[in-house]
């Protein structure tokens, strides 16, 4: 099924080059379905390269999937036009009381930085809150991750002494997982006990601190590169 973004968005473009479908604003509104509402909290400098890369995976859906991109309104965006932003992009302000199927949180390249430091933090908080009443369900990638594990459940990160880089192999933390009932094991229907996943990143998230949290589960972890995908156990919330 398509998943419905702006007519004049670049990814848009890019997607039907590659034969994904892709559905303008004006077609999807005579489609008598609900779409998913989906929104994108884009915390990347490449926005357009990162909205590209999401839209194309949301493309695999079986429903069609309305897709809002979001930016920070409390952030001056270097690497993306103005004109960009204004044109396909919202702010938190502009949504807050509207309500979303899920959320999608990307990385950003600050993870060097306390999380208070960065200036953004007290907007990024305030999102992560608004999301526990008007989402569904919120999906956080890589620093996006951490910063939900922080503001939500404390658990810091850790600088490393070198920069993980690589294909790691990784396992189902319980192998019973694939058998299991609920939303974790729709997560990983189609899963090998055992598969490969990359990382690059300068701080991990450990072990020991999730499993001191009864709310969190470690679906998936790699002996080399530490914990790889954690859910909330009421299936709402995965990083």
């Amino acid at each position: 099924m398509p998943v419905k973004i702006p007519t004049t968005l670049p990814a848009r473009f890019i997607l039907e080059r590659e034969n994904i479908f892709v559905m303008d604003e004006d077609r999807a509104s005579h489609q008598d379905i609900r779409a998913l509402r989906v929104a994108i909290l884009n915390l990347m400098p490449t926005k357009v390269i990162t909205e590209t890369q999401l839209l194309r995976l949301l493309s695999n859906s079986a429903l069609q999937v309305d897709v809002t991109l979001i930016h920070t309104a409390t952030h001056q965006a270097k690497n993306t036009a103005a004109e960009h932003l204004l044109k396909h992009y919202v702010t938190f302000d502009e949504i807050k009381r509207e309500k979303f199927d899920g959320l999608i949180i990307t990385g950003a390249p600050v993870e060097h930085m306390p999380f208070e430091q960065v200036d953004y933090w007290d907007e990024l908080t305030q999102i992560l809150d608004w999301a526990e009443t008007n989402v569904e369900s919120t999906f956080n990638i890589c620093w996006g991750a951490q910063a939900a594990l922080y503001h939500k459940y404390k658990i810091p990160k850790y600088d490393l002494p070198n920069k993980m880089f690589g294909v790691y192999e990784h396992r189902l933390y319980s192998l019973t997982l694939r058998q299991a009932q609920g939303v974790a094991s729709n997560l990983l229907r189609g899963f090998d006990d055992f598969f490969y996943a990359p990382h690059s990143r300068h701080t991990e998230i450990r072990c020991e601190d999730i499993l001191q949290v009864d709310d969190l589960e470690i679906l998936a972890y790699s002996d080399e590169a530490g914990v790889y995908i954690i859910a909330s156990k009421d299936g709402r919330h995965f990083l």
